[in-house]
């Protein structure tokens, strides 16, 4: 859940938070199921409560909410009677730079517990791999990737390097896998780009 970068067009299908629609998502329990969602396709209140260690009725009521602001709508090809059915409305969501200066407290507020969370998802999800990493070939162990990086930028270079790393990503997605294809499996990559301060040095 990236910012919108400068430069690049966002895609289609993804969508642009605004001040509105940041308060609609910005809920731990709101974006894990949306992140479900996405990643594991349609599924029911129950399942995705099974799935998240939450009740059936906290899942519904997320998801109604959610389906408020256009988050997640219903999936008429699934379902028997009474049984609904959840899908995401679109593949990702971008933030709007502008949220980081609006005067509303509670669109700041929104956008910290945003970010905390994205930030805490990216960490289970390492720590999923972490646990789970012997259960998977070789072929899978050897290129999984953990590097780490420091470089010196202005803030317009990291701009850059964000919007170019961004379109390589995404030059990859015309490579995708059918389904059942042998070896292939769902890569998540995390970016995380942020400054930081250098220690002051005593004198020798």
């Amino acid at each position: 859940m990236p910012e919108t970068p400068d430069v690049p067009d966002v895609p289609e299908d993804v969508r642009t938070l605004d001040p509105r629609s940041l308060r609609g998502l910005a809920h731990p329990l709101r974006m894990r199921l949306l992140v479900n969602l996405r990643h594991h396709g349609p599924a029911t209140a129950s399942q995705l409560a099974e799935r998240l260690g939450e009740s059936s009725g906290a899942t519904s009521y997320h998801l109604r909410q959610l389906a408020e602001h256009g988050f997640v709508s219903d999936d008429p090809e699934r379902g028997k009677g009474r049984e609904r059915w959840w899908k995401a409305a679109d593949k990702g969501v971008m933030l709007d730079n502008a949220l980081h200066h609006d005067p509303n407290p509670e669109v700041r507020g929104a956008l910290n517990t945003f970010i905390h969370e994205v930030a805490s998802m990216h960490g289970q999800e390492l720590s999923t791999w972490l646990g789970t990493m012997h259960d998977w070939p070789e072929t899978w162990t050897t290129k999984a990737d953990f590097s780490d990086f420091t470089l010196r930028l202005t803030p317009e270079l990291l701009a850059e390097l964000d919007g170019r790393v961004h379109d390589l990503i995404d030059s990859y997605r015309g490579l995708a896998m059918p389904e059942g294809e042998q070896d292939v499996a769902q890569v998540r990559i995390h970016l995380h780009a942020f400054p930081q301060r250098k220690l002051d040095t005593p004198d020798a």
